[in-house]
């Protein structure tokens, strides 16, 4: 059957606008981000140490280099509807590091959000190094796709970076986004020209990824040091063998 000249019709109301919440997994939980996590996340981005720099390098905002600095961000970013900030708190089992476990080891934000076309964005992405390659930055990004499009009704999700940021690109391949193309001279960022590689994920791409990353989230697939024993990526090719 032919398309619609005009466009096929589309089922069901808007989306609902996404509001502060808990969303809670196995090694994760997101909740609202305040000015009392930057206490936390703090000595793990600041700017002291020269490993921290690349943090920030495609980042629009940082690095800090006063605690006050990154205090007033969260104040302001707090009371922001779109972006709308979670700060990462680390609940796994076995602690990301021994002093780390129930604080915050990251951020990420709901941006772009247009509950009318039932299309928003997960960007303002900030892994810390003790978040970085874990169960729990995969599940962060797991916990705001189920809740944007099982919770939300959104229909297009959307993963945006700075083209030169090949590991920002690697991580929405593996996470199941589909590559779209690249938006020539997008931004100014920080002064520099930003090329800007747009990837996106469908409602109806969802249940074959969620049954994906449920299956590689399982405790069975993760030994007693928390490694895991099969990839994404391989479990989602049994999953969707095409």
């Amino acid at each position: 059957m032919a398309s619609n000249p005009i466009g096929d019709i589309v089922p069901g109301p808007e989306a609902a606008p996404p509001s502060p919440t808990t969303l809670t997994g196995r090694t994760v939980t997101l909740v609202p981000l305040s000015p009392a996590h930057a206490i936390d996340l703090f000595p793990l981005v600041n700017n002291d140490h020269p490993d921290q720099t690349a943090l920030w390098t495609y980042i629009p905002d940082g690095p800090y280099d006063r605690l006050e600095d990154l205090e007033k961000d969260f104040t302001a970013r707090q009371s922001s509807s779109d972006p709308l900030f979670f700060a990462i708190l680390d609940t796994a089992p076995t602690p990301l590091t021994p002093q780390s476990s129930g604080k915050a080891v990251g951020y990420v934000a709901l941006m772009s959000i247009s509950p009318s076309h039932r299309r928003l964005e997960i960007g303002h992405v900030i892994f810390s190094r003790p978040l970085q390659r874990t169960t729990g930055a995969t599940e962060a990004i797991h916990l705001l796709l189920k809740h944007s499009i099982e919770t939300l009704g959104y229909r297009r999700i959307e993963w945006k970076c700075n083209a030169l940021n090949a590991g920002s690109r690697r991580a929405a391949l593996r996470l199941g986004f589909q590559f779209e193309g690249v938006f020539r001279r997008h931004m100014v960022v920080k002064g520099r020209n930003r090329d800007t590689a747009w990837f996106s994920m469908l409602d109806e791409e969802w249940k074959p990824l969620r049954e994906g990353f449920d299956r590689w989230l399982g405790e069975g697939n993760f030994d007693d040091h928390g490694r895991q024993r099969r990839g994404l990526e391989e479990i989602r090719r049994e999953v969707i063998p095409n």
